[in-house]
């Protein structure tokens, strides 16, 4: 990562440790510690990831939680710091450390002895706990670091490296302690995916939303004028239907990138204009550049 000065092997030190970067971390940890410690841990429950892989070495050897959450995890932090950026390996490096400190410190009563009660919320809470560490550029698990560099070497997506690298845990765990608790680890994980997802992108989330209709220049002006978003516009045929096959006609397929806030209003404000508009939506992993809402970072 390049600061002003262009020296990409310096750190830029004032955004790593900004105010809201160590908010979001601090946050983070404290969702995660309190996951671990009232939910998880007293129940010999397991997560996905290194986390998963830290409570099965407990689990087996006894050895506490926090010092194998360093342990683990550092070698991938090592990684990072090396090929993919040093500030996050450091923000990464200083999450996991507040997480171990607080597993040694930090005492909390076991919530609920239900399983699915803890394989749902304490899976929620820890996922809302990564996903805020992850919104300051930052993670505390290291399979998201794996999953990087495996992806670079593979091509292969990272979720699909993150799937294969759980399928084995869950695997390990259901042959050890049965196939009960694999399942419950899925949940657990599979829960602790979606609320780090919803925390990551939120009402932020970029979508695509495709318009065909036959007043199209009057779409365009709401779309660019009221709404202020950016739109593409590509030259098609609209008709080829069933009895009139023949019938058809040119038509404009306007896309547009939106958040998930605003979609509805769009939508309403496009039928109100022409309620035979055709739209669809699409959802979609990333967007930057063009007129659109930055994500945080």
């Amino acid at each position: 990562m390049k600061n002003k000065k262009g020296n990409k092997n310096s750190i830029n030190w004032k955004e790593l440790l900004s105010f809201n970067n160590s908010v979001q971390i601090l946050m983070g940890v404290g969702l995660a510690l309190f996951a671990l410690k009232g939910f998880m841990i007293p129940n010999h429950f397991l997560d996905g990831g290194i986390t998963g892989v830290s409570l099965l070495l407990h689990e087996l050897f006894h050895i506490p939680v926090n010092y194998l959450l360093i342990v683990v995890n550092l070698p991938f932090i090592v990684l990072a710091y090396a090929k993919i950026s040093k500030e996050i390996a450091i923000k990464s490096l200083i999450a996991i450390i507040l997480l171990a400190v607080g597993l040694h410190f930090v005492q909390i009563p076991s919530i609920t002895h239900d399983k699915l009660l803890i394989s749902i919320f304490g899976g929620a809470i820890i996922g809302m706990g990564m996903g805020l560490v992850m919104r300051a550029g930052a993670v505390i698990d290291g399979i998201e670091i794996i999953a990087v560099m495996t992806t670079k070497r593979i091509g292969v997506t990272i979720s699909e490296v993150i799937v294969v690298l759980n399928a084995i845990l869950f695997l390990i765990a259901a042959l050890k302690f049965g196939i009960e608790i694999g399942m419950y680890a899925l949940i657990t994980y599979f829960t602790a995916v979606r609320a780090a997802d919803y925390v990551v992108d939120g009402v932020e989330e970029f979508t695509a939303l495709t318009i065909i209709c036959s007043k199209s220049d009057d779409v365009k002006s709401i779309i660019v004028n009221e709404f202020r978003k950016g739109i593409t516009v590509y030259k098609g045929e609209r008709g080829y239907l069933p009895g009139s096959f023949d019938a058809k006609s040119d038509c404009d397929v306007i896309v547009t990138i939106v958040t998930r806030l605003e979609l509805l209003s769009i939508k309403n404000a496009i039928r109100a204009t022409d309620p035979t508009a055709f739209m669809y939506v699409n959802s979609i992993k990333e967007a930057s550049g063009g007129i659109i809402k930055h994500k945080h970072h």
